[in-house]
């Protein structure tokens, strides 16, 4: 039995020939870098099909991806990869929230108002180390009224030295005197709030 020669098939290309980088228009996009956007103002059929939305969207993002890549900067190193810097967004959106309320005043804010009183840097959250020769926080991390807590020698008052128990220290007592006051002035932050929202202003 004689063997059949097969005939190679003809190739026959499964694959559609990709689009070209260039898009060209009738009228030219605009973009808006900055947010990554293009305007295409080019007229559409009124019952455009899914064909012809992909083709409109793809020729799009093309235009965009060719504006970006020759008109900004392209930053490349082996840490971060490949980065490209945007300009700034040229085109205003809208809040995706309303605006915040303006902060209502405190009572001492409206009495200093209304007398000409101003906050200066001393009588603020800062005060002058004399030792260190800076600014510091008056209170909080590194506050100076923690600036006793940690020396090897601390001034003892007698008085408050027979009113320790057992156990208890004039260090902690100056710490825990220093909890009680915040804990107080919290107390009189909260009546001072729900006074203000009773009266009103």
């Amino acid at each position: 039995m004689e063997g059949i020669e097969q005939q190679p098939a003809a190739s026959v290309s499964t694959q559609q020939e990709r689009p070209s980088v260039t898009v060209t228009k009738p009228i030219p996009y605009t973009f808006d870098l900055g947010n990554l956007t293009v305007f295409d103002e080019n007229i559409v059929s009124s019952n455009p099909s899914n064909a012809e939305i992909a083709s409109i969207s793809r020729d799009c993002a093309q235009a965009l991806i060719n504006q970006l890549l020759t008109t900004c900067t392209i930053h490349t190193s082996s840490k971060n990869g490949t980065l490209i810097k945007l300009p700034a967004p040229s085109t205003p959106l809208p809040r995706e929230k309303p605006l915040p309320a303006p902060k209502q005043e405190t009572k001492w804010e409206k009495f200093a108002r209304k007398k000409g009183i101003t906050k200066s840097k001393e009588t603020g959250s800062k005060v002058y180390d004399e030792e260190l020769g800076e600014w510091v926080s008056k209170w909080g991390y590194k506050g100076k009224n923690k600036a006793g807590e940690n020396q090897w020698l601390v001034e003892v008052d007698e008085k408050k030295e027979r009113t320790l128990k057992d156990g208890e220290t004039v260090r902690g007592l100056n710490r825990r005197e220093r909890v009680d006051n915040v804990k107080r002035n919290e107390r009189k932050q909260k009546a001072n709030e729900r006074r203000e929202r009773k009266y009103g202003a």
